[in-house]
């Protein structure tokens, strides 16, 4: 009965020893399979710390990229470099550029038939080559990556630089790109594999795949840097600016703009592509439109100055350039970017001609539209069901409508829109119509 009840007790103990082994016997995966960027960055970042608490055999990075930024691609290679847990790269198809940087910095490179890895050399968005300075900052890194890995460091710097030559591998003027059979004659790939399970069936101790799981912070922000997203946000952003300016006071307009400029410039700045000044410029900008429209007569340099101000920051937000260095972006880009906002700008502008009267009009402006304005201010109180009365009625402003202000009415003081221009104190007006609690006003 005792050596029974040890037996058993032995079995349940090599039991659980081996559950916990094979539980912690884990591959962890990733995938790359876009340009490479500071959301890849975090990725990276993420999946690494990831397996280190899952307490991971190895790291699987499943990479197919054509390439990206060098300065992330760079911080990509380091956190691989400085991992405690082995690393493996499958690459599906393409690791060019960047990709192949990243690659180089595994401890095992597994390449699919017809996958490729090289031609490293800087470029910009249009594909066009950087100046020197950039190639030979890659030729170095990718030179010292191999060496760290213990591939051929001479292979390594071909595939940036076009100028080495390379006996029985590159002619001079060429950069070196290796297919997958090139790469495990060279010591650039440890094995072919078809898929992933081929790549586990190749590890000891019959490892289990564990896929990483983005959380909602990186979807959230892949979410709202999409083109399409970006556009609504540019609409929103112009449009509540626009029903703020003729409805002074409302101020849902103005809250549904600030919230679609906090989300238009957020995931761009955590992406890397918003710089601080591009911000400022475009917070200077709206600062410049409000002190022309409520403080400064007439619309001049401030207004302009306000415009070109907001118009850029916007536009620039959207572009890769380094601070004011635009050498990776391509003037169709910078094209693109600007008309994106002058369209998003427009539009809103078009839709308060065709159809503002009907929405200031509307039961819903009305509910928007604050309730004090006309009702009592200084000692004059003017009852809301006089209102009526006094459209087609004519009077002088008494102070500048830019366009909110103040005019006398009917020997009534009150208070006043224009349709946006402005009004100088002074000038006649006529009464056109209620909108909301205001009276707007024209010159006659």
């Amino acid at each position: 009965m005792q050596f029974s009840y040890t037996l058993l007790t032995t079995i349940l103990f090599t039991l659980c020893i081996s559950l916990h082994t094979r539980a912690e016997n884990i591959v962890y995966s990733f995938t790359i399979q876009s340009e490479i960027s500071p959301s890849v960055t975090r990725l990276t970042e993420n999946a690494i710390k990831d397996a280190e608490r899952r307490n991971a055999k190895y790291i699987l990075v499943q990479l197919d990229t054509y390439g990206g930024l060098v300065d992330d691609a760079d911080k990509i290679r380091t956190m691989l470099l400085r991992s405690k847990i082995p690393t493996l790269v499958f690459i599906k198809n393409n690791a060019a550029s960047a990709g192949a940087l990243i690659s180089i910095a595994c401890d095992s490179i597994y390449m699919a038939s017809g996958a490729t890895i090289g031609a490293a050399s800087v470029v910009n968005q249009s594909g066009e080559l950087m100046p020197e300075k950039y190639q030979s900052y890659m030729r170095k890194k990718m030179r010292a990556t191999a060496e760290e890995t213990g591939r051929n460091p001479l292979i390594a710097e071909g595939m940036t630089d076009e100028s080495l030559e390379i006996e029985g591998i590159k002619e001079k003027g060429k950069i070196v790109t290796l297919t997958t059979d090139e790469a495990l004659k060279y010591g650039f790939c440890n094995a072919k594999a078809e898929n992933v399970n081929e790549i586990l069936s190749r590890l000891p101790d019959n490892p289990t795949l564990v896929n990483h799981q983005s959380n909602l912070t990186e979807s959230v922000i892949m979410w709202l840097i999409n083109p399409a997203v970006s556009g609504v946000l540019l609409l929103l952003i112009f449009g509540g600016l626009y029903f703020e300016f003729k409805a002074p006071g409302t101020l849902f307009p103005a809250a549904v703009s600030l919230l679609a400029a906090a989300l238009y410039f957020a995931p761009l700045y955590l992406e890397g592509l918003a710089a601080n000044w591009e911000i400022i410029a475009f917070a200077i900008g709206i600062v410049l439109i409000l002190a022309e429209i409520f403080v400064i007569p007439g619309f001049g340099l401030a207004g302009i100055s306000g415009i070109v101000l907001t118009i850029s920051g916007l536009a620039l937000a959207m572009l890769r350039n380094v601070n004011f260095d635009f050498s990776f972006v391509s003037t169709d880009e910078i094209g693109r970017s600007f008309f994106m906002v002058v369209i998003a700008m427009i539009t809103p502008l078009i839709l308060l001609v065709a159809f503002g009267q009907q929405l200031f009009n509307s039961p819903f402006f009305e509910k928007l539209a604050p309730k004090d304005n006309l009702s009592s201010h200084k000692g004059f109180s003017v009852q809301e069901n006089t209102l009526k009365n006094l459209v087609g009625a004519s009077g002088k402003t008494i102070t500048d409508l830019r366009p909110a202000g103040k005019a006398t009415i009917n020997n009534e003081r009150l208070e006043v829109i224009s349709e946006g221009d402005f009004i100088s104190s002074g000038t006649e007006v006529k009464v056109l119509r209620i909108q909301g609690n205001y009276l707007v006003v024209t010159k006659i």
